[in-house]
């Protein structure tokens, strides 16, 4: 049924009738080939599943919400992740992965080492729609937030945000994570992964976030990808909060 799986804005009930526009619509249509009766699922903003059925009318698709076959999940423990803008394409591949993995907020990070720096509001959107695509793909019941880029000092200012911050880095104490994480992230339900872009984090950087009140780890002796590190920390936080 993922793939039957689309999002609408705000918040809806049984029998309400709601507008299916662009890329859905044309997924619905062209690729999936449903039609007029035929059932799809409906999420909107507040995490609710409907069951609905399309409808065509005035030339445009309508799906008719249905009965409600998911209330929205009250989530205890959510995890944002702050990633270094990197070259490329390499960020679609984060978003996509960070998307499956069920992190709630994306906060594209501009900080010393950073080569990508005018972003531009077309791969923002772009990376929003890959978010979208990844939730139905998965099967959650949310969206991946992705929001505007945030400079590394401002960042700083939003860690009193979270009951736990974790920043990975190449020079940081060489302590297993199996004997450091469970202290750092028990009792901690707002979890914040800081990623640094290619080039790493500064040693002003790394210090400054400590001082903020950051947990500087090491993912081992290898360096990572920048592309690979915050999927790296996510999957070991899933693994910790379902222990």
């Amino acid at each position: 049924m993922p793939a039957r799986r689309f999002f609408v804005r705000d918040a809806h009930r049984a029998g309400e009738v709601v507008a299916v526009h662009g890329s859905d619509a044309h997924k619905i249509v062209n690729v999936l080939r449903l039609r007029d009766g035929d059932v799809i699922e409906v999420v909107d903003s507040r995490g609710a599943i409907f069951a609905a059925t399309l409808e065509s009318k005035d030339g445009a698709l309508h799906a008719r919400l249905g009965e409600l076959r998911a209330e929205p999940a009250a989530s205890t423990i959510v995890v944002d992740v702050a990633q270094g803008i990197p070259k490329g394409q390499k960020m679609d591949f984060v978003v996509e992965k960070l998307g499956e993995l069920g992190v709630r907020t994306l906060i594209p990070l501009q900080s010393e080492r950073t080569i990508v720096q005018d972003l531009g509001a077309a791969k923002l959107e772009r990376w929003r729609r890959l978010a979208r695509s990844s939730a139905q793909q998965s099967g959650r019941a949310d969206l991946l937030s992705v929001v505007d880029p945030l400079p590394f000092a401002q960042l700083l200012e939003r860690f009193a945000e979270y009951d736990a911050v974790l920043l990975p880095w190449e020079v940081a104490e060489q302590q297993p994570l199996r004997e450091r994480l469970p202290e750092i992230v028990r009792g901690a339900p707002r979890i914040l992964v800081v990623i640094g872009p290619e080039g790493g984090f500064s040693h002003a950087e790394a210090e400054s976030a400590q001082a903020a009140g950051a947990h500087l780890i090491s993912l081992g002796p290898l360096i990572l990808r920048t592309e690979t590190a915050a999927l790296v920390v996510v999957a070991i936080l899933d693994y910790e909060r379902a222990t």
